[in-house]
């Protein structure tokens, strides 16, 4: 059948069903096994964010976003889930040639100095949440994970928590370094999380640097980064060399590029431009409700991504 003969059969049979062409456009978005977008970079969707068209299977989620054209996936909640879960997960993604990127290492201390109070049972438990999240992490073939120092102790000048902090990740690095697995420090703005003990690039560049370990480098979030110190271009090419993980958020309110002040157009590129080959999480939420907000979501990342 010709092209045109068949734009007008799908039309013709579209009207009669009450289906615009539209329509049929985004029913293929669930259905198709090829690709929609091919974006330049390894953008991460997580689990809910296009719920309203994939339902709640996070197979179902994962096959939608593969279908869009996103190669990563993200979760923070991945060691939480049952280990029949994370398999069935990790099958998909390995069907659909998606990469799995980081999950939450550990507990986090938001209100309670854990990993800067040198606590020696703090330790230990943290150590503990390393050694089982390798397991989640070869189950469902990470290479990252998170992790996030805790809060900070008042009780101690900051270069003796410093110290604290540096010896606990070199002993986690030992853990991590056999399995070829990379920790991921995530600096956090003191607006969202007051008190924390890392909040900015160049303290986890320093972090890093005296680590010195292949298993300890940066997650890089740019919504984070935003409003803690700005400066972003300049910012990341000053870490580069140990940054492994970039999260993405726009500001303010925190959802996709294009709805907040963040160029993300040109830090895409600039990031780009330096062959990055790793990850880049979508850990945002969507700025509309219901599947008008997860077509625009990936509209941004369109627009975004087109440099």
């Amino acid at each position: 059948m010709k092209r045109r003969s068949f734009i007008k059969k799908s039309t013709a049979t579209a009207s009669l069903l009450g289906i615009s062409v539209t329509g049929i456009n985004a029913m293929n978005i669930f259905n198709t096994k090829t690709p929609m977008n091919n974006f330049k970079l390894n953008y991460a969707p997580h689990l809910g964010m296009f719920k309203n068209h994939a339902g709640d299977d996070p197979i179902d989620q994962l096959n939608f976003i593969a279908n869009q054209g996103f190669t990563a996936f993200e979760d923070n909640g991945m060691k939480g889930r049952t280990v029949e879960t994370q398999e069935k997960m990790a099958k998909t993604m390995s069907d659909r040639n998606m990469t799995m990127g980081v999950f939450v290492a550990h507990k986090i201390y938001w209100k309670e100095p854990n990993l800067a109070s040198g606590n020696i049972d703090k330790r230990n438990e943290f150590l503990k949440d390393i050694k089982e999240s390798v397991e989640v992490a070869k189950r469902v073939n990470a290479k990252w994970m998170t992790v996030v120092p805790g809060h900070v102790d008042l009780s101690q000048n900051i270069d003796y928590q410093t110290a604290h902090v540096i010896e606990t990740l070199k002993q986690a690095s030992a853990i991590l370094e056999p399995h070829n697995i990379t920790m991921v420090l995530e600096p956090l703005n003191f607006r969202d999380h007051p008190g924390l003990f890392l909040t900015n690039s160049p303290q986890a560049y320093q972090i890093c640097k005296a680590v010195n370990s292949p298993s300890c480098k940066i997650l890089f979030d740019i919504y984070h980064q935003q409003i803690q110190e700005g400066n972003l271009i300049p910012n990341i090419d000053n870490s580069w060399d140990e940054i492994a993980y970039f999260q993405i958020g726009d500001n303010p309110g925190r959802n996709e590029p294009t709805t907040g002040e963040i160029n993300y157009k040109n830090i895409f590129k600039h990031i780009h431009s330096k062959e990055f080959k790793g990850i880049l999480g979508m850990e945002h939420g969507n700025s509309i409700h219901g599947k008008k907000g997860e077509l625009a979501v990936i509209e941004a990342y369109k627009a975004a991504d087109n440099f």
